[in-house]
Order: structure tokens, then sequence, then C-alpha cells
């Protein structure tokens, strides 16, 4: 389990929205990239980048930022947003992203979900984002009708191996996180996902302690860019809680090969 800062770029800014709120929008820097070194200085080695505009628009419209921060650290990136065409993820690999995030394509246009898998294959993830547990695209302002873990199992089916789960009534409100939600979607899917949406400080990421073998990775915004998570406790938190996931694992091995003996 790692730690997963966020930034998300709005008109070329580092912003978070409230519930996915475009007109609840706070802003916490100017400048993206400036933003993207200060987290890899207080030791992030992963980075979830958005691109607000494209996601709403369905054309990447800050990926000139986001190659910039690619190039700038020595940070694994995972960007999603406005990544509709093959020949933008052609772009963002070329580049050195780390990880593809797709979304509305999930819903909206399966063919290219199916070619973009076979294609690209595991830097891709697929991004669910759900409220009342229905799926919402085009940056959160539309329903789908599809329930989220009906298209977990359908990209799982497809061959995607990472998720991307927000909780859009808890993102961006430090509200904290529900565990069972995670765990039914990791279920569902049949691999770990990285867990988005409510994350208010150390103790929502030691919550997830009890499922942390389905947990892949935890993103973070609000919480460290108004104080009550800092990007150090964070990642050690993270690393704290998969040691112990992987502790009590051992010991159930070994108390099974006791019995079984």
């Amino acid at each position: 389990m790692y730690l997963l800062p966020a930034i998300d770029i709005l008109d070329g800014r580092a912003v978070r929205l409230a519930k996915g709120n475009y007109n609840a929008v706070t802003v916490y820097n100017d400048d993206p990239v400036a933003q993207a070194r200060d987290f890899e200085a207080q030791g992030a080695t992963w980075l979830h980048v958005v691109d607000l505009n494209g996601a709403r628009s369905g054309i990447p419209e800050n990926i000139a930022i986001i190659e910039e921060i690619v190039r700038s650290t020595n940070l694994k990136v995972e960007v999603g947003g406005g990544i509709r065409s093959l020949e933008t993820l052609s772009r963002l690999a070329n580049v050195g992203v780390s990880r593809m995030v797709l979304g509305t394509s999930l819903v909206k246009n399966r063919a290219f979900a199916h070619d973009a898998i076979s294609e690209f294959g595991d830097l891709l993830a697929c991004g669910i984002d759900a409220k009342a547990g229905e799926v919402a695209i085009v940056g959160w302002e539309e329903g789908s009708g599809k329930n989220a873990y009906d298209l977990a199992r359908e990209m799982s089916d497809l061959g995607y191996a990472h998720i991307v789960f927000t909780d859009i009534a808890r993102d961006g409100m430090q509200t904290g996180i529900d565990p069972e939600a995670y765990k039914h979607m990791a279920q569902a899917f049949g691999h770990p996902v990285i867990v988005s949406g409510g994350v208010a400080g150390i103790d929502d990421i030691a919550a997830l302690a009890p499922c942390a073998h389905l947990v892949e990775g935890v993103i973070a915004g609000r919480a460290i860019y108004e104080g009550s998570l800092t990007v150090a406790e964070g990642v050690a938190a993270c690393k704290q809680v998969s040691a112990a996931a992987q502790h009590a694992d051992s010991n159930t091995d070994a108390i099974s090969k006791q019995k079984g003996e």
C-alpha cells in the first residue's frame, strides 16, 4: 500500500473540489509543478493527477503541465481526466507517465476501453467514481445509470488489473472513509483497489488495516493541503498498515502449516 498525494488541475492551477462540484473550488497552488516537487521533497513516491478541465470537456487541456511534472520529478505519476483517445494515451506513455486512468470512456466507448487495454496493458487503470452506487461520468456532472460494481466486473473481464474507486459523496470533504465500500469494490473487481475520497488523516489509513490486502494505494488531497495529514505521515502509515497485514498473513500461514502437520 502506498500514498498518492493528489493534484487536481483546473485552469492551470492546483485545486480541490467539494464532492466534485466545479462551483466549489479551493485553489491551493498556482503552480502544480512546484506542488509536485514539494510532495516529492516530503517523501512521496507516487502522485495522482487529474485534469479537471479535461474530465469535463473530454479533451486534455492541462497535458503540458502534466508532462512537465513527469520531467521535473522522479515521481511515479498516475493521470486521469479527459483521456479518451489512443493518441492521448500514447502521448502520456511516451513522456513517462506510470499509470493512466480511464473513466467516462469505460461507459461511453467500450470499444476504446478494449483497444486501450489491449495496447497499453498494465499502464492503465479503470477509474470508477460513484455516488449512491451509480457511476458518475463527464467530470462527475452526469449520471450513467450504471452500477459501480457491475462496471468493475466488466472491466476486470476486459483485462484491467488496477482500479481507482472514488466515493464522490466523501471526496474533498475530509469526512473519513468507508472501508467496507472499498472492500466490496475490490472483491467485485478481483484485484486490489486504490482508495479515493474522504481521507481526513492517519486514522482513515489505519481503518483500512482489516482489508489492507485488498488495497493497492490511498489517494489524499485536501487533508494534505489543509494540514490534517502530512505526506510523511501518510507514507509511513501506509507502510505500517501494509507491514502489519503481511505479518498477520505470515502468522496465519504458519498456523495453517502447523495444523496441517
